[in-house]
């Protein structure tokens, strides 16, 4: 009998083993009984600091979440940090919360360079990530089990602008002035593309740098070029110039702008009414919509940043954190990262206010914008419904010329 026993112990031993490993497979890491930690950075100083709003859309989002009762008991605690949209700070940042904050997992993250700086550490140590703040086609191609991209793709945006261009305003002379990055060369790509489909090409191709401010030049080969339209893929200041500077010139092209630029009230003001008839995408509801559900992110975001304006890079604090509360929800009391990832890819068909989101093939949660036309300081003409994007995303890639 004894000897039976002992011969049983080390197999004994060894299952014990393989159903520890099993369980220390199952990573909680940012999960108590009563919270759950969520990380995010973006620019809350520096030159690109109106897209701090992102940041603070998102912690007043939680916090309405935890005033409601949290997700199954318990408590978001939401930390975000300043990178002044600078890639080492970025690295610095998410090394911290990943390090000393435990974070269960990150959402949003502003800009194409500052995530590309910690897209793959964080992956390495296999971390969720959900919602990256860009539109760039390097979080869903190839997808990676960790990363859920729902921000519209630059190459995708810029391709329904052309479409909608020559098809509904009957268009056909087309320039662009985009800046010489990621972001610009995404939508430079994405409206050749759709061009060449429509047996078109651009009279001309203008380059900014993000630190330009003297377009003079640049608006004297715009209207040089003789174009009915000009696509804008700049950041808000040099759309400001831009359109400016050519007014004082006299020329006045039909403006279409990416969704980069879609908040209306901001840009009507800093362009001094010059916003108006400018046609521009989106992928949020408008700033005065009376949605239920805007309604009540509204109030969340007078009650938990009193300070900060309601408009789109807000409100897309808000569209990015919205399907990982609704993967929150429905992995369950027994949360896991692993049950959460599970729980993200099973979104179909997701409405909050934003675009729909559906992950059921692949990674890119959506491809789909509307068009709008500014028609005075607050009022705009709605164009189209949500238009989905049929671009061949793996000949843009090859375009760009993507490293992966």
């Amino acid at each position: 009998m004894r000897f039976f026993v002992l011969k049983w112990i080390p197999l004994l031993l060894l299952a014990s083993f393989f159903v520890l490993q099993g369980c220390a497979s199952e990573d909680t890491t940012g999960v108590t009984d009563d919270e759950i930690v969520i990380g995010s950075w973006g620019p809350l100083t520096g030159p690109a600091a109106l897209w701090g709003a992102v940041p603070r859309g998102m912690d007043a989002y939680f916090q309405m979440i935890n005033e409601e009762g949290g997700i199954h008991g318990r408590q978001i605690r939401f930390i975000y940090r300043d990178d002044g949209y600078e890639p080492p700070r970025t690295v610095s940042a998410v090394r911290q919360m990943v390090q000393n904050d435990q974070v269960f997992a990150f959402v949003g993250g502003v800009g194409t360079a500052p995530g590309m700086a910690v897209k793959n550490f964080i992956l390495d140590n296999q971390i969720p990530w959900v919602s990256p703040a860009s539109g760039s086609t390097h979080w869903a191609y190839p997808p990676q089990d960790n990363l859920f991209s729902t921000f519209p793709l630059y190459t995708d945006d810029a391709a329904i602008q052309i479409n909608y261009a020559v098809e509904e305003l009957g268009l056909s002379r087309f320039a662009i002035i985009y800046q010489n990055d990621d972001y610009g060369r995404g939508g430079l790509i994405g409206a050749e593309m759709a061009l060449e489909k429509h047996g078109l090409e651009f009279v001309t191709r203008v380059s900014t740098e993000i630190m330009d401010s003297d377009l003079t030049s640049h608006a004297a080969r715009l209207r040089e070029s003789g174009a009915e339209a000009v696509l804008l893929w700049v950041l808000p200041r040099q759309a400001a110039i831009i359109t400016g500077t050519t007014a004082v010139m006299g020329y006045r092209p039909q403006w279409i702008a990416s969704s980069t630029l879609s908040d209306m009230p901001l840009m009507y003001d800093i362009t001094d009414g010059r916003w108006e008839g400018v046609i521009f995408t989106t992928f949020g509801e408008m700033h005065d919509s009376d949605s239920e559900l805007a309604v009540r992110y509204r109030q969340a975001l007078a009650t938990h940043q009193p300070g900060e304006r309601w408009g789109t890079f807000s409100a897309a604090g808000f569209i990015f954190a919205e399907p990982m509360v609704q993967a929150l929800r429905d992995a369950g009391p027994d949360l896991t990262r692993e049950s959460f990832v599970e729980a993200m890819a099973n979104i179909h068909d997701f409405q909050g206010i934003g675009a729909p989101i559906s992950f059921s093939d692949g990674r890119q949660g959506t491809r789909s914008l509307y068009l709008v036309r500014c028609t005075g300081p607050l009022e705009y003409e709605i164009l189209s419904d949500y238009i989905s994007s049929d671009l061949d995303i793996n000949e843009a890639i090859s375009r760009l010329g993507v490293r992966r």
